[in-house]
């Protein structure tokens, strides 16, 4: 009889046991599940337009004017970069499937034919130059490293990831080095992991935390933004006392702009955004507005906070008039894709659902079970350690430079009014050099690539270091001036660099001319 019990006791345990769901699976429907995904494109749509005209119209000090803008403007998301550019990379997926490799997706990226700045302009340069990723991204590759574009391009990852920040990793790994590392590398892993966590979570501050998990918490990113966490409890309703404290602590800490107020940094950016989501406490007006009042990148920021919010409640919950706005719009297309916004809902629903069951769920006619992953932190980057700006002196500050050869003056624009516009030196007979003493860890020559650019060999303290191209011309596009050599983590100290042309130039560059405008030399901090 004793012997019974206790059958009946284990058979009674295991029955238990078997009837108990799986705390990991979570089920949502597929029109729930397709109503988010549309909620977080139409966020990033409605986010964009509004925040636009004031795009990088307030440096270092909040956007005080007024802000017009209603809904109707949505359709100006179809010549925004924050759309077209993530478009390319699910243009990508479409051709060549969603393991395409890593160098698929910066080859289509690179040929796209739209104009890009910082760091993913220097990416289409490494791949013309047959960089690649994740060299395209590496600090030692790409001087803009920690800038903002991943993160306002990661958008797509977490939208086809739902509670699955673990999955959307993998994928942001690949693309994210194309043009980012380290804390630019970050802020496409937070923003992502924001909206992976979006789907099965309400409360801002739960998902928030949750997405913190996927970084390192050694990393500035992830210091920035329990910054923003910490002074959220110590100035509950003002937000720009929040700022006023980030902007002290880290808005003179990113590197390819050291020294000016403007500030492409991801982690500052990212941490704006952060102050949106919690400042605006579930409203959307609110939470553009504010996002949008911190200044700096004022487009993308509202764009990433507005997307979250949009995962959060879905298409059908958002007010009325913005669900408007977006119908009206929903089969234009975004220039240089082939993808709408009623397009982009599809495909991206497509991608989640195999997504899903490729990490452990399943599919049902009337739902489909998601297995939930807990977040696990990415590996420690750090793309500029201890590096702060110490001084940044013209080339044509006569003391400091030692040139030989035939070094001429170039202009950007005529002389008006007396007025020299005088913006660099350049030279293209081989042989032609120029000398720079400095004291400091690291340093970066600033310059343009030109269409008649060529190369030249960079030494530091009489040493080959690197060999570089300053040929660019893409789309009747030039940059001037933007970082066109540099050498990090030297021992402190005084150093000499010394640039020498080598006369030697792409087939389609027209000369072999190196320009060069300034040094900024940084120390350890």
């Amino acid at each position: 009889m004793k012997n019974l019990n206790v059958l009946i006791f284990i058979l009674f345990g295991l029955l238990t046991s078997c009837s108990q769901p799986d705390p990991s699976i979570r089920s949502i429907s597929p029109d729930v599940l397709k109503d988010k995904i549309a909620g977080g494109w139409a966020g990033k749509i409605l986010g964009v337009t509004y925040g636009a005209p004031t795009e990088f119209r307030a440096l270092g000090r909040t956007y005080e004017d007024s802000i017009r803008w209603t809904p109707n403007d949505a359709i100006g998301a179809l010549t925004q970069d924050d759309l077209y550019v993530q478009l390319t990379f699910l243009m990508t997926m479409d051709q060549f499937g969603i393991d395409a490799p890593a160098k698929k997706y910066q080859e289509l990226f690179a040929k796209s034919g739209y104009m890009l700045w910082h760091a993913n302009a220097q990416a289409r340069k490494n791949y013309f130059d047959s960089i690649f990723p994740p060299r395209s991204g590496a600090p030692e590759f790409n001087f803009h490293a920690n800038d903002i574009d991943f993160q306002i391009e990661a958008d797509y990852i977490g939208f086809m990831s739902p509670g699955m920040p673990n999955s959307a990793v993998k994928l942001a790994d690949k693309i994210g080095h194309i043009m980012n590392y380290g804390d630019g590398y970050y802020g496409g892993i937070f923003i992502s992991a924001l909206y992976a966590e979006a789907f099965f979570e309400k409360d801002i501050r739960k998902i928030v935390d949750k997405a913190l998990n996927s970084l390192p918490a050694e990393s500035d990113y992830a210091k920035i933004l329990h910054d923003v966490l910490t002074l959220k409890e110590i100035n509950p309703s003002d937000w720009r006392a929040t700022w006023k404290f980030l902007e002290d602590k880290w808005g003179k800490t990113h590197i390819c702009t050291a020294g000016e107020a403007f500030n492409i940094d991801a982690k500052f950016n990212g941490a704006l955004i952060l102050i949106g989501l919690l400042y605006g406490e579930g409203d959307p007006m609110k939470t553009m507005e504010i996002t949008t009042r911190g200044g700096q990148d004022s487009d993308c920021n509202p764009s990433n906070a507005m997307a979250v919010l949009g995962v959060i409640n879905g298409f059908s919950h958002l007010p009325e008039i913005m669900q408007k706005g977006i119908t009206e719009m929903q089969d234009s297309q975004f220039i240089y894709t082939d993808y709408s916004f009623r397009k982009a809902v599809d495909k991206t629903y497509q991608y989640a659902v195999s997504h899903i069951v490729a990490e452990g769920g399943s599919i049902t006619t009337d739902k489909i079970n998601v297995k939930l992953q807990v977040p696990v932190p990415v590996p420690l980057e750090v793309s500029f350690p201890k590096m702060v700006l110490s001084e940044k002196v013209s080339i044509f500050d006569e003391k400091r430079w030692k040139l030989s050869g035939n070094w001429q003056t170039f202009q950007l624009r005529p002389e008006e009014n007396n007025v020299k516009a005088n913006q660099a030196k350049f030279a293209s007979a081989k042989g032609s050099a120029l000398e720079f003493d400095f004291e400091g860890t690291a340093i970066s020559l600033e310059g343009n690539w030109k269409k008649d650019a060529g190369k030249a060999e960079l030494y530091i303290d009489g040493k080959l270091h690197s060999s570089f191209d300053t040929y660019f011309y893409y789309n009747n596009q030039e940059q001037t001036p933007i970082n066109i050599c540099h050498a990090l983590n030297l021992t402190p100290g005084k150093h000499t660099l010394k640039i020498v042309v080598t006369g030697e130039k792409k087939v389609e560059s027209l000369d072999s001319r190196i320009y060069v405008s300034d040094a900024l030399i940084f120390k350890e901090e």
